[in-house]
C-alpha cells in the first residue's frame, strides 16, 4: 500500500495536452498514486499529511536507468543497500540495476535471485536487465517476460564482469529475440585488444582514451545500428562519449535512442586525468572538450534521450593501483541530480530539459508503467528540488560503499531536499526518513 499526501505550492512540470508545463498546482496522493491536480485549492481531511513547497520545484521522481550495485558477487564495491541509499539521498527514486555481476544475470533463477534480495532491502524502487550472451541468446524471448525486466544488456567492449559479445552473428541472434529494449555498451572488442598492444605503453592514465578511442566506439555502434536497422529491433546506446558518434546516431533516431552521463558532459581530458589520476578511469573514457561541447549540443538539439549516472564504484585500493590494473568506473547515482542541476543554474540546459532526460523520456525508451511524469493515475514519485541552494559534494556525503566521488569539492547550486516514493517522503534535508521502501518497477510490455 502506498501513503497519503498533499503537496501544495509545488512548481512543477506537469504533464498537459501541449507536453510539459511548468506551473504552481496542488497535488493530492491517496494510496501512493496521483488523484488530483489542481492550480485551484483542494479540500483534504484534517489528519492529511499535508507539503508546503512554496520556495521548490516538485519534480516527477528521477529515474537512474544505469546502475551497477555489485550484488552478487563484488559486494566489497556496493551492495543493493548501500546503492539504494545514496540513489535516495541523491533525489533517485528509481534505478536499473546491470546484469553484470557474479554470476552474471543471464537465467530465470539468477534473476528472481536477484528480486529476493532486493525485496525490503532496497531505499528506491528498481528493476534489473539480463546480460545477453552467446549461451542465451535464443532464450531472451522467453527471459525477457519478467515484469521487472528492464531491457536486455549487451557488451560489445570489454568492461566490468564476464559478460562480453563481441561478434555481430551473436549480436543478431540476441536482436532477433525477444522485443524488450536492447542497451548496449558499445566499444569494439578486435580493435580494444589490437590498439592495447601499441598504446598502453606506460602507466599513465591518460592513455586511457588514447586505447579506448573514438573509432573504437564509432565502429561498434555503426555495426551496432546497421544490425539494429536489419533486424527491426529498437537499441539503446549507452554512455556515449564522441562527437563522432553524435553525428552519426542524430540520423538514426529511428531504431537508436541514446544516452549520456554527467561525467562525460563536466569532465574532460587531459584535465580529469591530470587531476585525478585512474579515478577519471571509465569505459568509454573521458575525453577531450571538443566532445564535451558536442555532447552538449545533442543535449539540447533531441538527439540524447536520457541521462544515466553509469554508478559503477570500485574501493579506493582497487583504483589506487597502477594504470593499467585499475578498474574503470565511478560512483555516479548519488551526485546525478545536483551536478545536472548546477549545470541548469550555469544555464547550459533548461529545468525541462532536464525532467524530459531523468522521467519523461526514461517512460518512454523504456515503456515504464505509471512512472515518470505527473499525471492523475501515476505514482506518487516526486524528486523535490531547491534550486537556489548552494552546497559542496563531499566524500563523507557519499553514501556508497566505495566512499569515493570525482566530484568531491566541487561547489553546486542545485540540491535535492526530498525524496518521495509512492506518497511517502523518505529523503529529506539529508535525512532518510523512511528506510527500504522501493518496489519493483513494472513495464508496459
Amino acid at each position: 500500500m502506498g501513503h497519503n499526501l498533499f503537496i501544495k505550492n509545488a512548481n512543477s512540470f506537469v504533464h498537459g495536452p501541449n507536453g510539459l508545463e511548468l506551473s504552481t498546482v496542488h497535488i493530492l496522493v491517496e494510496s501512493g498514486k496521483i488523484k488530483q491536480i489542481s492550480s485551484n485549492e483542494i479540500n483534504v481531511g484534517s489528519d492529511f499529511p499535508i507539503l508546503d513547497a512554496k520556495g521548490l520545484h516538485v519534480l516527477p521522481g528521477v529515474i537512474d536507468s544505469q546502475v551497477h550495485f555489485r550484488e552478487p558477487g563484488l559486494t566489497h564495491k556496493e551492495d543493493l543497500e548501500t546503492g539504494t541509499r545514496g540513489a535516495l539521498l541523491g533525489g533517485v527514486t528509481s534505478i536499473f540495476e546491470m546484469p553484470n555481476t557474479i554470476p552474471a544475470t543471464t537465467t530465470q533463477e539468477l534473476f528472481e535471485d536477484k528480486l529476493h534480495r532486493a525485496k525490503d532491502r532496497c531505499h528506491v524502487n528498481y528493476a534489473f536487465f539480463i546480460g545477453g550472451s552467446a549461451e542465451n541468446a535464443e532464450k531472451l524471448a522467453e527471459l525477457e517476460k519478467n515484469k521487472n525486466c528492464s531491457g536486455i544488456k549487451v557488451f560489445m567492449g570489454s568492461s566490468t564482469g564476464t559478460l562480453l559479445v563481441e561478434d555481430d552473428e551473436t549480436l543478431e541472434k540476441i536482436l532477433r529475440s525477444g522485443q524488450r529494449l536492447v542497451i548496449v555498451h558499445s566499444e569494439d572488442e578486435p580493435r580494444l585488444k589490437e590498439r592495447k598492444k601499441t598504446i598502453l605503453t606506460s602507466n599513465d592514465p591518460k592513455l586511457h582514451p588514447l586505447w579506448r578511442d573514438v573509432e573504437t566506439a564509432l565502429k561498434s555502434t555503426k555495426r551496432l545500428v546497421a544490425l539494429a536497422e536489419k533486424t527491426k529491433r529498437p537499441v539503446h546506446v549507452l554512455h556515449v562519449t564522441s562527437a563522432e558518434e553524435m553525428d552519426f546516431l542524430k540520423n538514426k533516431k529511428n531504431v537508436v535512442s541514446v544516452e549520456v552521463l554527467p561525467q562525460h558532459l563536466t569532465l574532460f581530458a587531459p584535465d580529469c586525468y591530470e587531476k585525478l589520476g585512474t579515478y577519471a578511469q571509465q569505459n568509454p573514457p573521458i575525453r577531450e572538450k571538443r566532445h564535451l561541447d558536442r555532447l552538449w549540443q545533442a543535449i539540447n538539439d533531441g538527439t540524447v534521450d536520457v541521462l544515466g549516472s553509469d554508478h559503477a564504484p570500485h574501493t579506493k585500493e582497487e583504483k589506487n593501483r597502477e594504470y593499467p590494473n585499475t578498474p574503470s568506473g565511478m560512483p555516479g547515482v548519488q551526485t546525478l541530480v545536483p551536478i545536472m542541476l548546477n549545470h541548469v543554474n550555469n544555464g547550459k540546459l533548461s529545468l525541462q530539459r532536464f525532467v524530459e532526460l531523468t522521467s519523461e523520456n526514461q517512460r518512454r525508451v523504456f515503456k515504464i508503467k505509471n512512472k515518470g511524469r505527473i499525471e492523475v493515475g501515476h505514482d506518487g514519485d516526486f524528486t523535490i528540488v531547491d534550486l537556489k541552494k548552494k552546497m559542496t559534494i563531499e566524500n563523507s556525503w557519499i553514501a556508497s560503499r566505495s566512499g569515493w566521488t570525482p566530484f568531491d569539492g566541487m561547489q553546486v547550486q542545485g540540491w535535492p531536499v526530498m525524496t518521495i516514493l509512492n506518497g511517502q517522503i523518505c529523503m529529506q534535508e539529508g535525512r532518510i526518513t523512511a528506510a527500504h521502501q522501493g518496489k519493483p518497477v513494472e513495464f508496459d510490455y
